[in-house]
């Protein structure tokens, strides 16, 4: 066994190469790239020909072979050895099998090394035929504990977002978060946990009005996000309270004329003056501007408009006397709250809890009943529904227009497509019953926060207020305000949920409800014929929801049946049967 040295391109393939297949044009021209850059780290095996001509047949390195002749190498070293009885088949196979890539954690020790060695990222990137991103992800690493590290280099990795958040935390706040969650011996980390213990609000400069200047101003400094896409803004700043004072500063300067800044109560929307009526269509010039902050930090306006002044009614009613009208239970104030508390926990449990596939089927099936959904014939599909589900969709088909997925893949898509849907919002996204149907079905009342606190109860009336303390020990004050403060004090330790927000439907509702979208016997018979008559105008229903029959035409392509019982007080009982 010798070195030697000679033109890449005298030397022969050997016909007992295990590779046969050609390799991918990224994998040569980055191997091109690195000889280029570093030079033949292994030179390549070869062999006399046996036949007794003068030239060398390949061994072993015959991509290091067709790379050095992509490089424009004139010599390489090559190792020459005798021929393998076998003709070196098993040697080529062994080569190909017994290897094992670089983990991320050695990629970025090895960087690490080169750095130190006076490599710069550009000067790693170009021998790699790699991306200077990509070298910068990799070193994003050298933030990461030295614990976790250790923990990485065993195989058991977070994934990009994971490993992003963990590497922007400090090394003092993932001590802390590591001694909680660090895994047995044996055992995966639960990076999720670990994540989500490190997760620090970003604010984003493409959601930034303000410019450079003013970020400048309030001490703003830029962080780029390695890994969104790199078509896109990703630059970020952890210093909320420097974002939004800049945003306010921004507004300040650049309000309209009669605007005013307001602030976004709990759930995002804009808090306008007493009497304001919000504007949706075209603006009058006697119309008002508010700008506000919404709860990803960007600025945004709504048009207002203040009702004109009544002229002055006659009070007197028989005898003199007006009756003053009765507070309801619950204010529309406390009825929006109630629709988003709804909305939560809806997508909760939609989220975790357990269901079974056919009740997912079900419960779809049930989803384009809703009130806020929109599916027209042929072509003719609402573009904003298909917009909010059509990412689900593509998951589950390949390149070539198949469906491609496992069971899971299809659970999780099913899922994310119940939560675009499914709202129980009092806006133009409320889905109407059939998301109280849902809600009940998964057991979403679980998932309903404690309205034990003074934002919600202050929507409640005096009765209402009385009717909460009658399962407590709370004994109703004089004074409402202080009936209210005992009730909070109470409910700091306990869960209160109001009997008007829990999923099960009224019973009247309900039946009305199945009354007007059930098949008709007429409507069968049609469908068993095979023939629909055309509709005329007068027939259109002016309900566009999309009719659910309790008993499916094919019963062996839907085996199951969805029975709706609810009590006459309160909560429903949904049951799927075989």
């Amino acid at each position: 066994m010798h070195i030697i040295k000679i033109d890449p391109r005298a030397l022969k393939d050997n016909p007992d190469d295990a590779r046969k297949s050609k390799s991918t044009p990224q994998g040569d021209a980055l191997l091109a790239a690195t000889i280029k850059a570093v030079g033949i780290i292994q030179p390549p095996v070869v062999s006399p020909e046996a036949d007794g001509g003068n030239g060398f047949i390949i061994q072993a390195g015959h991509r290091r072979a067709r790379g050095a002749i992509a490089a424009e190498l004139k010599e390489i070293e090559v190792i020459v050895t005798d021929a393998a009885a076998d003709g070196g088949a098993m040697r080529s196979m062994v080569e190909n099998i017994a290897r094992e890539p670089l983990n991320p954690v050695d990629q970025w020790r090895a960087i690490e090394r080169l750095v130190a060695l006076g490599w710069t990222e550009d000067g790693i990137a170009a021998a790699l035929s790699l991306s200077v991103r990509q070298i910068k992800k990799l070193r994003l690493l050298a933030n990461v504990l030295r614990a976790m590290l250790d923990q990485m280099a065993k195989g058991d990795m977070p994934d990009e977002r994971q490993l992003r958040t963990i590497a922007a935390a400090s090394i003092a706040d993932q001590k802390e978060v590591w001694k909680a969650h660090k895994p047995k011996k044996n055992e995966t980390t639960s990076w999720w946990s670990v994540a989500n213990g490190l997760s620090k609000t970003r604010m984003y400069a493409r959601d930034a009005s303000f410019d450079d200047d003013l970020a400048q101003a309030y001490g703003i400094s830029w962080v780029e996000d390695l890994f969104a896409p790199a078509d896109e803004d990703s630059r970020y700043t952890t210093d909320v309270e420097a974002f939004l004072g800049a945003q306010q500063e921004w507004m300040t300067n650049n309000l309209p004329k009669n605007g005013l800044i307001t602030e976004s109560n709990n759930w995002g929307q804009p808090e306008l003056p007493k009497k304001a009526e919000r504007v949706y269509g075209k603006p009058k010039k006697s119309d008002h501007t508010a700008l506000y902050l919404d709860r990803e930090g960007k600025v945004q306006s709504v048009v207002y408009r203040m009702p004109e002044p009544k002229p002055a009614e006659d009070k007197g009613g028989e005898g003199g006397v007006v009756a003053p009208a009765q507070r309801p239970d619950v204010t529309q104030k406390g009825q929006d709250m109630i629709g988003d508390f709804r909305t939560d926990a809806l997508h909760e449990a939609l989220s975790h809890a357990p269901i079974e596939d056919d009740t997912l089927m079900a419960l779809l099936v049930v989803a384009f009943a809703g009130q806020n959904v929109r599916v027209d014939t042929g072509s003719g599909n609402s573009s904003s529904f298909r917009s909010q589900i059509a990412s689900h969709a593509a998951a589950l088909v390949d390149e070539t227009g198949n469906l491609a997925f496992d069971t899971e893949t299809l659970r999780a898509a099913v899922r994310s497509v119940l939560i675009e849907v499914l709202s129980c919002r009092r806006n133009m996204s409320n889905s109407g019953i059939v998301s109280r149907i849902a809600g009940a079905v998964v057991g979403a009342d679980s998932f309903l926060p404690n309205m034990g606190t003074e934002d919600f109860l202050l929507c409640l009336s005096r009765q209402a207020l009385e009717a909460a303390c009658a399962d407590t020990s709370v004994l109703p004050r004089n004074k409402v305000r202080e009936t209210r403060a005992a009730l909070v004090e109470h409910f700091q330790e306990k869960r209160f949920v109001h009997g008007s927000a829990l999923f099960a439907p009224d019973a009247n509702e309900l039946a009305d409800w199945k009354a007007h979208n059930e098949f008709t016997e007429d409507e069968c018979a049609e469908d068993a014929d095979g023939s629909v008559d055309e509709a005329e105008e007068s027939d259109i229903d002016p309900d566009p929801s999309p009719k659910v029959s309790e008993k499916p035409p094919n019963r062996g392509s839907f085996p199951f049946r969805m029975h709706i019982t609810p009590p006459a007080s309160s909560g429903g009982v949904f049951v799927f049967t075989q």
